[in-house]
């Protein structure tokens, strides 16, 4: 059995128990929120690359119609529509043997339903309400008990492929920077919906010196961190940045309650700062300070940012 596998099943285990104890006690909110942030996550497992992934192809269409469920009940929880038989809470726990054994299982699923496996997602920016945007899924309605179920829901504001440039052609005595984000440490790593970093070079007085660029989503998260392992080009030579220039790094999420694209934290690196091999960077809390006037670190906890750099000169 797969050490990660075993994580994200018990990781989903207790995210489904918790989310069942709110609907149980009548705290809807947060159970829509908790069913969401599940659902999210078998999503993203589901439709990963077999590659990257530690679960086969069977167990990913599980996961899906996991996650089918979970949009099944959160509508019923929003529906005012009295004519059709709602998808109860007694429904749903059907489901927790699946979870619990997702490695395991080899009976038939429990309900007929067409599996969440595929999403569509806007592309990157500030951040930015969702309200009354619904995407497709780009499948058929479910079917439960013979009943045609709408699987359209509120997603994330990020694109996968996110926003970067390539590295800048090479001048003669000029040097370019280039460094690959490997990972941001974060006590709720886990929970954080299509996480990716705005990345941005700011002269003293907080303007843009180059072309804001947005990481693709994470491809990774477990435990404390949340891994990209994505390479970024600045888009100018250091030798032009003028003195006091600091370049940002802006973790930013989706908010599924607000709908929103919502900055949780940032970090900037200096010019000082700036030299071959790996670093990692203090996390400060939101708003994100661009003249670094008023800064307050995120947590006491030993978490940063880690980067590896690598300079280029002709």
């Amino acid at each position: 059995m797969s050490e990660r596998a075993s994580r994200a099943q018990h990781r989903w285990l207790a995210n489904f128990r918790k989310a069942t104890d709110f609907d149980s006690w009548g705290k809807l909110v947060e159970a829509l929120d908790e069913y969401h942030i599940l659902a999210m996550q078998l999503i993203k497992e589901a439709q990963s690359a077999a590659g990257t992934s530690v679960f086969t192809e069977e167990q990913k269409i599980t996961l899906g119609k996991t996650a089918a469920c979970l949009k099944l009940r959160s509508k019923a929880l929003q529906s005012t529509d009295n004519s059709e038989e709602p998808f109860t809470l007694e429904d749903l726990r059907k489901i927790e043997p699946v979870i619990k054994n997702i490695l395991t299982y080899d009976k038939e699923f429990p309900f007929d339903v067409q599996p969440l496996l595929q999403r569509k997602l806007l592309v990157p920016g500030e951040e930015q309400s969702l309200d009354g945007v619904e995407c497709e899924l780009g499948m058929e309605d479910g079917m439960v008990a013979g009943s045609a179920v709408d699987t359209s829901m509120h997603l994330s504001s990020v694109h996968c492929s996110g926003s970067l440039l390539p590295r800048l052609p090479s001048e003669p005595g000029l040097t370019t920077l280039s460094f690959r984000i490997d990972k941001i440490g974060l006590k709720d790593a886990v929970q954080c919906i299509d996480p990716y970093i705005t990345v941005s070079v700011k002269d003293p007085n907080g303007v843009d010196l180059t072309h804001v660029q947005d990481t693709p989503v994470a491809s990774l998260q477990e435990d404390m961190f949340v891994h990209f392992g994505i390479e970024v080009e600045i888009q100018k030579p250091i030798e032009k940045l003028p003195k006091g220039t600091a370049i940002f790094f802006e973790f930013k999420h989706y908010k599924p309650k607000k709908r929103i694209t919502s900055t949780k934290c940032f970090a900037f690196m200096e010019m000082d700062e700036i030299k071959s091999g790996s670093v990692v960077i203090e996390l400060y809390k939101k708003p994100t300070d661009f003249k670094r006037r008023k800064l307050s670190l995120l947590t006491k906890k030993p978490l940063f940012l880690h980067i590896y750099q690598t300079l280029h000169k002709e």
